[in-house]
């Protein structure tokens, strides 16, 4: 069975072989680890996360989840990285401003700011943020992404955008108003946890 490629072993388990599940782990675990090790440099801590990453690999082969487009041991490193990212999304502080002006927005998806003394693990997550934002930022309409970019992305004043974009203060307002809805929607259809 040790011969038998990741994506027939995958086949198997989901079909009901328990075996080839045993033999999917043994084959990656050593690399999972050393990944996870590496990002935290914790052999307790990171014999927690590994432990849960692989919970979370099985789990999502047996609800039949897996999307069998790249290697195997890819996805399991991602789930890794993922599951990495949470664990730093958990330590870290984050302080909450608002981005607009609109009193029924309790705050917005952009609020997070590094306290004073940002360590690694703080920049580390605030990086992955911001690169998940970049990512779901092309579902949106493209005036909307402009917005986001010149407002977030390179610190223009509504004014700016404005004169930058030929459009009106208030368009612009609102065109932002409506990229944080549709990146909510966005964020919370598709399960996306940015803190």
């Amino acid at each position: 069975m040790n011969k038998i490629s990741d994506t027939k072993l995958v086949h198997s388990y989901i079909n009901g072989d328990e075996n080839a599940i045993a033999v999917l782990l043994n084959r990656h675990k050593d690399k999972v680890y050393s990944y996870i090790y590496f990002k935290l440099n914790d052999k307790e801590l990171s014999e927690d996360i590994f432990q849960d990453t692989f919970i979370k690999i099985i789990t999502t082969l047996k609800e039949n989840r897996y999307n069998d487009e790249g290697k195997f041991i890819n996805w399991c490193l991602r789930i890794a990285h993922n599951m990495v990212i949470d664990h730093f999304r958990r330590q870290s502080k984050t302080q909450f401003i608002s981005e607009t002006s609109f009193e029924n927005e309790e705050y917005s998806i952009w609020d997070f700011i590094s306290s004073p003394e940002e360590c690694i693990e703080d920049k580390f997550v605030n990086e992955q943020i911001e690169n998940d934002l970049k990512t779901i930022l092309y579902l949106l309409p493209t005036d909307q992404q402009e917005i986001i970019n010149l407002r977030i992305f390179r610190g223009y004043s509504f004014k700016e955008i404005s004169e930058e974009t030929g459009i009106s203060i208030n368009t612009a307002l609102g065109r932002m108003r409506y990229a944080l809805m549709n990146l909510r929607k966005i964020i919370k259809e598709n399960n996306i946890i940015l803190s």
